[in-house]
């Protein structure tokens, strides 16, 4: 059994709620992955499975079977503690959105995982607790990341690994990648503020009329030249599905707060909350990478 370190105020269908914080976290940014996750609230054993072995490349099914505790910080629909939980021993889900409903109903057949309701700033557990965390695509979501990595690193013991993703700057692609981020910067300033419907709509117009035909041309391109389809814009989605390509435009741009961060960036604020041995996948999705707590 996961031992929390405060009792929760309540429970909810499962799910152990406890009070959020103030200080660090972006209270529009949570209700709009709340709202995100409740749409895109499944996914299929291929699709996770996929997705996985992309975002696991960096460690092997025979570590994850060591691992006693392991912590998924900002879990969504809990598709990442479905991908690791016949590996370890105990999973602990937490979100800070009312997406943890999603999770719980997406591994209430798993009898190894406590889903949690908590933010990266309160997470309801000791100090040195887990020998495994994961966090991937969350906390360039938090106004200070530095800080929220600090407080997810004081949970790992000495020895453990951290497997975390950020988005990348985009510092080493090309201009044309450069150009179309800044277009799209200016896009999402805008759609996220929209009513949801219509934020949830021009979400989807923009995957079929903006990220289909750049994927098309990915493929086209890659029955000329594997190595220049992947310079390509949206070359990634080349083998994904329309739910995820849908899921990941809704989360470009319907997301009110998003930073980006070079790997110089990302292993100085690893070391600064005291992890070491920083490895980054050579692979995308871009950057996520592996450190081991000092």
């Amino acid at each position: 059994m996961l031992h929390f370190s405060i009792e929760p105020e309540k429970y909810v269908d499962g799910v152990a709620v406890f009070p959020l914080g103030k200080n660090n976290i972006d209270p529009e940014t949570v209700a709009s992955f709340g709202d995100e996750w409740e749409r895109f609230d499944a996914f299929s054993e291929e699709e996770i499975q996929g997705a996985g072995d992309e975002y696991f490349d960096l460690i092997s099914k025979a570590e994850l079977s060591t691992f006693q505790r392991t912590l998924d910080m900002g879990c969504g629909s809990g598709r990442w503690t479905r991908y690791i939980a016949p590996h370890v021993a105990q999973v602990a889900a937490l979100d800070p959105s009312l997406a943890c409903h999603v999770a719980r109903r997406n591994t209430k057949d798993l009898n190894n995982v406590q889903v949690v309701q908590a933010s990266v700033e309160n997470i309801p557990f000791p100090d040195a607790y887990f020998d495994f965390a994961i966090c991937l695509g969350v906390l360039h979501h938090i106004p200070d990341t530095q800080e929220a990595l600090a407080a997810l690193c004081k949970k790992i013991q000495p020895k453990g690994k951290l497997l975390l993703y950020l988005y990348y700057d985009l510092s080493e692609t090309g201009l044309l990648f450069r150009t179309l981020h800044s277009i799209s910067e200016v896009f999402r300033k805008v759609i996220h503020r929209m009513p949801k419907f219509i934020k949830n709509l021009l979400c989807d117009f923009i995957a079929a009329l903006i990220y289909l035909p750049l994927i098309f041309l990915s493929k086209v391109m890659g029955s000329i030249s594997t190595s220049a389809a992947k310079k390509m814009p949206l070359s990634y989605y080349r083998n994904k599905s329309w739910r995820i390509i849908r899921n990941d435009a809704r989360d470009r741009f319907g997301t009110p707060l998003e930073q980006r961060f070079s790997q110089e960036q990302i292993t100085e604020m690893l070391q600064k909350a005291g992890m070491k041995k920083v490895v980054f996948s050579p692979n995308a999705p871009y950057w996520h990478c592996i450190a081991e707590k000092g």
